[in-house]
């Protein structure tokens, strides 16, 4: 279900795209996204497993996946930084906020007193996984860099299209009811129409 809400993503980066880059999406494109929308309401309509908190967290999410995407696609534009230079100041401005919120929930402390800090395995995965994150944001910018806000919000969801059908029978936690598993289809479908339309360009 959190793969079928993202998509609200989606919506709120082409209205963001609206407002402050001045960008008006063609009709085949509006309609990809509204088809996406339609598929993930109506497979969120009949969700068996609904919590109030679970979905408030998840648009909170959406409404800061959208101002990134779209911030970013600004800021890219002014030349006034590089995409380096973009991820440098990210990540120092995000860096106070993330220190309270990790000393005010133990993280730190925890971290603190992990037993594995000089296990070479460990070490060697911990590298790796910063490794990994810096390419990730990376390629998350030049993305937005090469292309609209919008198409990197809709890759991001796209690469979750093998997770939500795996996720169908892998975890245990996916309840079937058919109106559900339609608006999956449909949202799914409303990627693909979005895919076709910006690769025929």
């Amino acid at each position: 279900m959190f793969t079928a809400l993202r998509r609200f993503s989606i919506l709120l980066t082409m209205v963001l795209e609206f407002y402050i880059l001045g960008t008006q999406p063609s009709l085949s494109v509006q309609f990809s996204v509204y088809t996406m929308i339609g598929g993930a309401v109506l497979a969120a309509s009949n969700d068996l497993t609904f919590t109030a908190i679970g979905y408030s967290l998840v648009m909170l999410n959406n409404v800061f996946t959208a101002g990134n995407g779209v911030y970013t696609k600004k800021r890219l534009e002014s030349k006034e930084y590089g995409k380096y230079g973009l991820m440098y100041y990210n990540a120092l401005f995000v860096l106070v906020p993330f220190a309270f919120v990790a000393i005010l929930t133990g993280e730190v402390t925890k971290a603190m007193d992990y037993s594995g800090w000089f296990e070479p395995r460990f070490l060697l995965y911990f590298g790796l996984s910063c490794v990994m994150g810096f390419i990730l944001n990376a390629s998350v910018v030049i993305c937005t860099q090469h292309n609209s806000a919008l198409t990197t919000t809709i890759v991001g969801c796209l690469k979750n299209v093998s997770v939500t059908y795996l996720g169908m029978f892998i975890g245990g936690d996916y309840v079937y009811h058919p109106l559900n598993f339609l608006g999956i289809n449909i949202s799914v479908i409303g990627s693909l129409i979005y895919t076709y339309v910006t690769f025929r360009r």
